[in-house]
């Protein structure tokens, strides 16, 4: 079950709360009875080499494309 995290604009305070997708929108109580809450929007961290792999690029006077000087 995914959790959200909620922000209460009567105390401040940000707390998260387990329950459905379907509820996720539902009125939340912060944990000391407020009832005046936002649900935040969440970010997703990933891990992992999303970051395109950097190719070596070939030093000297090559001409890019074709190795000469065609290309400009």
């Amino acid at each position: 079950m995914p959790r959200y995290e909620y922000r209460c604009k009567a105390c401040g305070d940000t707390f998260e709360l387990t329950r459905p997708m379907a509820e996720s929108s539902a009125p939340a109580t912060c944990p000391d009875g407020h009832t005046d809450t936002v649900k935040l929007l969440s970010t997703v961290a990933m891990t992992g080499s999303a970051a395109p792999s950097a190719a070596p690029r070939p030093s000297g006077g090559g001409g890019g494309c074709c190795g000469g000087g065609c290309c400009g």
